[in-house]
């Protein structure tokens, strides 16, 4: 613990699977007294108010959690353009409501580009705060240069380059923007070391994973599991990619009728229920559930294989389904089933069939069951919330 309480700002964007990571480390910092700000859009204020944090509002251009996942376009360019642009015009906006207020340390998701640009203009420590995967030694190499070789080679790739090296160098900042994004000094990484592809190549000087930072989520409501359930099982595609009437409809044929089971069907705020017809009453189809009160109490999780869905899951002991629909899921999906514990079917293969085939064989099997207790084990003692916040205390500046 330091000599005195400190400034600590917070940067994120406004989507759920990016803010609702770090809440539980924002708001333990605020428990031993430090003094917290947290810039974010106001979609989000309340959400980070309720951590006791001090919400910093700022406009942002990107695509909301309410939007269509369409906005984003389909090609790489078309993903990471607009988190540039958003930078470029959200740094005016932080640096006049941070201006006579800046913090001790800086504590950033991997998408706030803007705060990793005022760290360096204030001489402040900084700190990344992962949600999802890190770099590995060879990531490059492996990953990154195969995915941009074309983009790299056309006009609009060029420009994108152009555009980001030109900011941060109008900034003081002389990195090239790819370790710029992919290579912080110092990261946190908030999902167990069990989702992490290639962990025994993790340069653990720069990056500690301290696991799953879940608190108590009994304000967003509870769930109870009907007497006569025999089998549980929670359908839930996060909450961007969830326009996918087929495929729920899918899930209704595969579980929907299966004596004694229960379907939990989220289906997000882009499908009617009446696009699903006619549902037997062994399904409940919501819009948005307490995920981690179903979970507790389900037998199997179909899931997108976001970051944080997959470590609930893990954290739950629950078998998965993996139906990855975008950007990190994919890999997600292959690390679980590397694990053994869940079985990847991408959309176009997850038939009802498919769903419930695969379903039942995890369900039914007890290695499965032995796999899950052993991960979920390991992940107990990764150190969560307490620890981050140990970590974030250990680099602020000493009085």
């Amino acid at each position: 613990m330091t000599s005195r309480p400190a400034h600590i700002a917070m940067f994120s964007i406004a989507a759920h699977g990016h803010v609702n990571p770090s809440l539980e480390v924002i708001r333990e910092l605020v428990a031993r007294g430090h003094r917290v700000t947290y810039a974010i859009p106001p979609l989000f204020a309340d959400k980070v108010a309720e951590t006791g944090a001090e919400p910093k509002l700022w406009n942002s251009t990107l695509p909301g959690p309410d939007d269509d996942p369409a906005a984003w376009g389909t090609t790489l360019l078309d993903n990471v353009e607009p988190f540039l642009a958003d930078a470029i015009q959200a740094l005016p906006q932080l640096i006049e409501a941070y201006r006579g207020d800046e913090p001790d340390l800086v504590l950033h998701d991997i998408t706030a580009y803007p705060a990793m640009v005022l760290a360096h203009r204030w001489g402040v420590p900084a700190i990344s705060l992962s949600p999802n995967l890190v770099a590995w030694e060879g990531y490059e190499e492996e990953v990154a240069e195969p995915m941009w070789a074309e983009p790299k080679r056309t006009e609009r790739g060029q420009a994108y380059y152009a555009r980001f090296r030109a900011w941060l160098e109008a900034n003081g900042i002389t990195r090239h923007p790819d370790p710029f994004v992919g290579r912080p000094e110092r990261s946190l990484v908030l999902i167990p070391k069990a989702l992490q592809p290639n962990a025994d190549r993790v340069d653990e000087s720069r990056y500690t994973f301290v696991g799953a930072c879940q608190g108590d989520r009994s304000a967003q409501g509870d769930w109870q599991r009907p007497a006569d359930a025999e089998k549980v099982v929670l359908v839930s595609l996060g909450s961007s990619f969830t326009k996918q009437p087929a495929f729920y409809r899918e899930c209704v044929r595969a579980f929907g009728e299966l004596p004694g089971w229960r379907l939990v069907l989220q289906v997000g705020k882009h499908v009617d229920p009446a696009e699903l017809g006619d549902v037997p009453d062994s399904v409940e189809v919501r819009s948005w559930v307490p995920q981690l009160a179903v979970l507790g109490q389900a037998d199997l999780f179909v899931t997108h294989a976001g970051a944080g869905g997959s470590q609930e899951g893990l954290a739950t002991a629950t078998p998965m389904i993996a139906v990855p629909q975008a950007v990190d899921q994919f890999g997600n999906a292959d690390m679980l089933q590397g694990l053994g514990v869940a079985r990847r079917l991408d959309t176009e293969e997850a038939t009802a069939e498919a769903l419930r085939e695969a379903g039942l064989a995890l369900v039914g099997d007890p290695e499965v069951a032995r796999k899950l207790k052993e991960i979920q084990a390991r992940m107990a003692h990764e150190g969560g919330t307490r620890r981050a916040a140990d970590l974030i205390e250990a680099e602020l500046p000493q009085a």
